[in-house]
């Protein structure tokens, strides 16, 4: 359970979002708004990487003000330039370094990356300069680099953004493949089919929470 509790967050003298009271039990759950509606800062409240200006973030009652280690490991995150996630020189480097601190042993943290190289399709590329794959693969290593680490939830800030259709589509195929609750940040509205709720932000609001088709049919009346 992700619990947000009168939560507003400022940037400077400008209000981002505001008065939020939010309970996200559900399995997928989308966000959707236009440029500058706050949807990036609500998608990083929900692990801690934004601390709210006001109110609380809960993550299975863990504070992300106080307990930003426990939340981490509960929620995992992944940005829309996945290049930016992207932090060793090879493949499985890169995927075994969110396991440093796991308390794993070698050869457990090598059996878990073997397998997560082998679950999203970088088996072959084990070895491979991370910085040399493709934009799909990068975002493959990006979602492994952050599955390994099994967390219980995946947070994903428009993770399809810079990827071409048929990268665009795998990413999504893997996405609705996951056992993880998945919070989805996207502006390519057809990703929201089959998911349980979608939130719409509006200058910095909550206007809409409901099924895919009325959140969708509410922020295309917006954008009218």
């Amino acid at each position: 359970m992700i619990e947000l509790r009168g939560v507003s967050h400022r940037y400077g003298p400008r209000t981002v979002l505001s008065g939020l009271d939010l309970q996200l039990s559900e399995r997928r759950i989308g966000v959707v708004g236009a440029n500058g509606s706050g949807k990036s800062t609500f998608a990083r409240l929900l692990n801690g990487l934004v601390l709210p200006t006001r109110g609380q973030v809960l993550v299975d009652g863990y504070d992300t003000r106080t307990a930003g280690r426990e939340v981490r490991r509960r929620v995992g995150f992944v940005f829309s330039d996945a290049e930016a996630q992207v932090v060793m020189p090879t493949v499985a480097e890169d995927v075994a370094f969110g396991l440093r601190r796991s308390g794993l042993s070698r050869a457990q943290i090598a059996e878990r990356v073997d397998a997560a190289l082998s679950a999203y399709g970088l088996a072959e590329y084990a070895d491979h300069p991370a910085h040399l794959l493709s934009g799909g693969q990068t975002q493959l290593l990006a979602l492994a680099g952050v599955l390994v680490t099994e967390p219980g939830t995946l947070v994903c800030d428009e993770p399809t953004t810079l990827l071409d259709l048929r990268n665009a589509r795998m990413v999504t195929a893997l996405l609705a493949s996951l056992p993880q609750r998945v919070v989805l940040v996207t502006h390519h509205l057809p990703l929201l089919a089959g998911f349980d709720r979608v939130l719409v932000l509006h200058e910095g609001r909550l206007v809409a929470d409901t099924d895919p088709a009325s959140a969708v049919a509410a922020y295309e009346e917006l954008l009218a």
